[in-house]
Formats: structure tokens, sequence, C-alpha cells
């Protein structure tokens, strides 16, 4: 479905392995390889099942039972518990209660009724799809290749030209109950059919074996990739090209701009992040004659539309005159002819007892010549949602060069996308954690108290770029924090605070990579000692580059940010008891670190007409796991107060008010207060974290 060809999908199963496993293992094998290639499958769609002899636990008899992929699971990554198990005699006892289409809703309520072993996990609605047919293995995939010709207008014609009477064709059907029982009744009446393409939605292939379900759906993929790549040779994709795209660093450029402009129109009620993508499928879609009439049709499969509304918003754009400025001057307009070409359809299609209108704002937004923006609740999704709608646009390459692509009548559209069922769905979700949407750039992110604060601010549900100057460090904390958190919500930038050029990569990475900025933790630092007359003036600048020069030139680009988004911000910085008490031999580190206190006082001044917050957090001695109690500070320290290295933690705990020593969870802690909505009527304020010392008093 490529402009060029790609190789066919392999064949992964490997007999030894499937040999040495039970039957519900080997359904997770079978589900794991065919979710392990998205021309296969996209991420949470399709499903797959076995039907399998169990003993029952109350009777102990041998019984039919279904294994079948629960509601909301993914068949990449699942588990033997995210498969939903029912007794087939009670699936099948159901179709003696169905009272006819009106009332097909009805029959998810029933389904917990066959639950088989007091399994938790919730059955989805395509469980029906996969109890009826008369094949113990299942498997419901969304390939594009077929996709594209379920989605066309000659859908029918096309699969029986391409697999003849080896795989039938279903006209649309939402998935339930009744397409269940139309499975059935097909595979009945075709007894040697290994499976069916379902109209404007996917593939459903069966089997006797595992093996052989799973090899007649890669079989049927790959026939249909060839077959598409043979019927396309050489013909004009989505009426050929309109426009160049511009080099990939003027694109960038132009989403790190664009993204926070976006973000803040469409992040009113709740913060969204973004994704950019312009990948090669991307750029020759957004690029072509057709981009338009094609966008307009919005997708097919049920899946596709799900993630990626009604339709995407394309934005005006000429990369041959690439005025950027006059995009960014027509965003507000643009945002707001969607949200009323969104409010005009719900009003043309709801029902009498359909949902509330939900978000009007486009999750897609197309540009010639730069790529696609995608936005959402949070990043995984937003990422989802950009390749979901990549899928489609696969589908639309291939049914639009064939013969004519449609995408799902509107009527049709809504009736899924606010479905009442997937309504429960919705508001059976957890209550988001107190950062979720929110973005926050955390500088010396690998060091101690960095690295403490990032995890403090994930936990809550922000996503964290860390921005270090050590690439070492800065690498194993992207990966221990990645492994904890999820690769989605951690991203790794090296900046050196001192460098502008490096700051304005750094803020622009972010723009890109999550669609904005909402707290900046501005925490890079060093430490030097040394009495006055032996402070070299390289000692005395290095400090003021790092600790006053550095702070001002971040804080700077996250104003820019902020100001563009007008969703307000939060900055924090992390300066020192040391900039409110002074301290022996470390003159250039105090003045430098009271210099941060005054600039955060200054930019809670100019800040706060535009709800962004600046406050400060001072730790003392915080030793455990701080990177600039490594090196020579460390000794500078002892020296001044004549004792040994290791006499020094329990020489700062004595010290205190409190005789407590501070670590960076103690710091992290103040932090995420600051940056939260916990402290929500606070600027310009500072938080000791010192276990008490009288010279650091704020008054």
């Amino acid at each position: 479905m490529s402009k060029s060809a790609h190789p066919r999908l392999a064949n992964l199963w490997d007999d030894a392995k499937a040999a040495a496993m039970s039957e519900p293992e080997r359904l997770v094998y079978r589900s794991n390889l065919l979710g392990s290639d998205k021309r296969v499958t996209n991420y949470g769609g399709g499903n797959t099942s076995s039907k399998i002899m169990e003993k029952d636990p109350l009777t102990g008899e041998e019984v039919e039972v279904l294994w079948v992929k629960g509601s909301g699971g993914d068949v990449g990554t699942i588990r033997l518990d995210g498969f939903a198990t029912l007794y087939m005699e009670k699936l099948r006892a159901l179709k003696g209660l169905y009272r006819g289409l009106e009332f097909e809703d009805e029959m998810v309520g029933y389904l917990p009724h066959a639950t088989f072993n007091l399994n938790p996990r919730a059955s989805s609605i395509d469980t029906p799809l996969h109890a009826y047919v008369p094949r113990p293995f299942v498997d419901h995939m969304h390939p594009d290749a077929i996709i594209a010709i379920a989605a066309s207008k000659d859908s029918k014609a096309l699969t029986q030209e391409i697999f003849g009477d080896e795989i039938g064709w279903l006209p649309w059907k939402r998935p339930g109950f009744e397409l269940g029982l139309w499975l059935e009744k097909f595979c009945l009446e075709n007894p040697n059919a290994k499976g069916v393409v379902l109209e404007s939605h996917g593939l459903f292939t069966w089997g006797d074996s595992p093996k052989e379900c799973y090899e007649t759906t890669i079989d049927i993929i790959n026939r249909a990739t060839a077959w598409f790549e043979e019927k396309t040779a050489g013909k004009a994709i989505f009426g050929g090209k309109a426009v160049d795209s511009l080099p990939a660093d003027e694109r960038r450029a132009i989403a790190a701009r664009l993204m926070p402009k976006i973000r803040g129109l469409i992040s009113e009620d709740s913060h969204k992040l973004g994704h950019f993508d312009d990948s090669p499928a991307v750029l020759e879609f957004v690029n072509s004659k057709d981009l338009r009439p094609l966008a307009a049709l919005g997708t097919s499969c049920p899946d596709h539309f799900l993630r990626t509304k009604i339709r995407p918003l394309v934005i005006d754009f000429d990369p041959a005159k690439p005025d950027v400025d006059a995009v960014v001057d027509k965003l507000a307009d643009d945002v707001a002819a969607y949200r009323a070409d969104y409010a005009a359809y719900y009003e043309r299609c709801k029902r009498d007892n359909s949902p509330a209108i939900r978000d009007p704002n486009a999750v897609v937004y197309l540009m010639p010549g730069v790529g696609m923006f995608t936005f959402a609740k949070n990043k995984a999704t937003a990422r989802i949602s950009g390749e979901f709608y990549v899928n489609a646009i696969n589908v639309m390459r291939g049914a639009s060069t064939v013969s004519e692509y449609r995408g799902l009548p509107e009527q049709e559209a809504f009736d899924i996308e606010y479905w009442l069922l997937e309504e429960a769905k919705l508001q059976r979700l957890p209550k988001p954690k107190s950062l979720a949407g929110q973005v926050a750039l955390v500088t010396g992110g690998a060091g101690g108290i960095g690295k403490a604060t990032a995890a403090r601010l994930l936990r809550e549900g922000a996503c964290v770029v860390l921005a270090d100057i050590d690439q070492a460090a800065l690498a194993g904390a992207h990966e221990e924090l990645s492994k904890v958190f999820g690769a989605d919500f951690v991203r790794p930038v090296n900046i050196n605070v001192t460098s502008e050029d490096q700051v304005l990569a750094g803020f622009t990475n972010t723009a890109v990579e999550f669609g904005g900025l909402d707290i900046l933790v501005s925490n890079a630092g060093l430490a030097s000692s040394a009495p006055i007359e032996e402070t070299t003036l390289a000692l005395w600048n290095r400090n003021m580059d790092i600790l006053s020069t550095g702070y001002f030139l971040v804080s700077r680009e996250a104003f820019k940010l902020f100001r563009a988004q007008k969703i307000g911000g939060n900055v924090v910085f992390v300066a020192s008891k040391n900039g409110l008490a002074a301290s022996p031999n470390a003159a250039a580190y105090c003045t430098a670190k009271a210099a941060e206190i005054h600039l955060a006082r200054c930019l809670a001044l100019e800040g706060a007409e535009a709800q962004i917050r600046v406050n400060v957090v001072n730790p003392d001695a915080v030793l455990r796991g701080s990177k600039i109690w490594t090196g020579e500070w460390k000794e500078q320290r002892a020296a001044a107060y004549k004792m040994n290295t290791d006499d020094l933690e329990e020489h700062y705990r004595q010290r205190s008010m409190l005789k407590r020593s501070v670590f960076p969870e103690d710091i992290a802690e103040a932090i995420y207060f600051l940056a939260s909505d916990m402290s929500a009527k606070s600027t310009g304020n500072i938080i000791n974290v010192d276990a008490g010392n009288a010279q650091a008093f704020t008054r």
C-alpha cells in the first residue's frame, strides 16, 4: 500500500514453540504475532479468539469455552489476563433472548452472565462475532490492504476478483449481535470459505487449528497487497502531486511554531498533547491534488474513525510561498470554523437519547508541504491517532486508485461516535491525574533533584522533557524513567543552558514532541567554593553563566511558548538557601543564587496577567543523589567547615533546626506543589526545603 513495494508479511509461526504451549498460550502467541506488524492491524484494533475445552470449576465436566480478546486490549501486547472467557453453551442460549436489531445493545448486558471461571475481564462488543462463527479459531484484523478493498465503491466485486469464493463479503453493519448472526449464516451457507471481508470495516478469517487460522490471515493480506501493487503500478496517486515538501528542518521549525498555537486554541477545557508526523506516506497525501476532497470524506473503518473524528482540519498553506505568519493569523478562524462544522454535524445526526456533544475540536491537522499534527488528551493517544490516520491514508490510497474511496456515511459515523455503549465505556474511565495533559521541561534533569522531580511529575500524569548537558547521565535517566512510566511520556534533550542556540533547539524539540509546554523546572546547576581572593574571573563567570544567564535563557523561551498558547504556565526555580543566607568561601555561588531568586520575582510580575506563575524552591544540603556533591564541591565545603567529607551530611543534619536530612524527593515534592493547581493562587513565593535554617527565613 506504500509508494514502493513492501516485503510480504513473513510467516512467523514456530511449530516448536507452539507445541510446548497450552491452547490459551497459543492464543496469546498467535495474537502477539499478528499484532507485531502494523500492516496486519493497528494498535488496539482487531481481536482474536479460540474455542477451547476446559474443566468446569463447578461440575468438573469438560465444557466449551470462548477465549476472546477483552474490551480495550491490544493483540500485539496482550497476555492471558487480557482475554475474556465465556461458556459457549450460554452464548448460544443468548440467541433465544435476542429481540431484534432495535434491541441489539441490550445483549451486551447479558454477556457477563456467560462468564467462565469468574474472569473479571470485560467482554468486548465483538464477542458475538467470534462466538457464532462455527470454527474453533478466529482472527479479526484491520489490514490497510483489506480495508482499502472494503472501503471501495466496488468492494464486493473486488473481493470476488481477488479471492474468488475463498473469501466472502458482507455489507456494512455496525459490530454487535446482529453482525454475529450474519457471520454465522455466512459460514453455514459457505462451508468452504476461509474468511469474509466486512464492508468499510476489515477482515475475518478462521481455521481448524491456531496455525491454520494465523497462516490464512497472513496469506490473505499478502495476496491483497500484491494485487494492489500490480493494479496501482504507474498510476497517479491521489490525483498526482500538487506541491513539494519543504526541507525536513523547515518542516520541524514550522511544526514548532504552529503546534503551541493550535494547542492553546483547543485546550480551553482540558490540556491536549500533540504529535507530529512528516513520514513519506503523510507527505504524499498532504501534497496531493486530492487532499481536500478525500480528507472531507472521513475515514471508513470504525476503529480509524473513533480515533480521528469525523474528518481532519486541512490548513491552507502553499509551501512554494511559505507565509507562516498568515497561517498563524488564520488559525483561530480555522479552529472556530471546524468547531461550528462539528456542531452542525452533531445537530444533524443526534438522536433523542444521544449523549451531549463532546469536544468539537479536530484531532487531525493536515498541512501541505509540512505534514500532520494530531492532538489528544495524552501523548500515547495523540501518537496512536496519527498512526490510525496513516492507516486511513493507506486505505484511501488503494481505494481511490483502483476504484472510488467511500468513507462511512455520516449518520453511521455519528452512531458509532455517540454509541451509548461507547459513552458508558468513557464514563468508566478513571479520573485523570492532576497533571494529565501537561508538559514539563526539567533542566539538570539527569541529576538527583532533576530526576526525582521528573519522576514526581510523571507520577501525576505529566509528560517530561529531560534536559541536561551530561549526555551519558541523560541517556541513563531517560532509559530508567521510560521503563517505569512509558516511552511516550519522556523525551531527552541535550542542553547546555549557557548556550542560546542549544536552549532554542531544546524548546523547539519540546514543542514538536509534545505540542507545547506548561511547566518549566529550572534546576541546572553547579557548585563552587573559594575564598574571595582566590575566586577567579572564570569561576565567577561560570557561576553567573549557569545559575543566572542559564535561568534567564530557559525562562525567556518558556514565556514565549506560554504566551503563544495563552493557557497560562508555571515556572519553578530550584535556587538555594544560599540565595538568602550568606555562606563562607562561596561568594560567586551565593551571588548567582540570589540573582536567580530576584529574577523569579521579576518574572512573577511580568507573567501574572497571562496566568504564568513563577515560584522558587530553596533546597539546602541535598547530598544524596546530587551530582554537584560528587566532585570538588564536597571536599571544598568539608574544608570550609574543617571536617572530613564523610562527616558532612551529619554536620548539615545537625545544623538544621529540625535535625533532619534533606533528600532529592523532598525537593521534588515542593516543586510538584508549586507546579500543580494546589498552589494555583501563589506566585512570586519561596519554599525553603532545608529542614529549618533561621538565616534563610524569607521574613
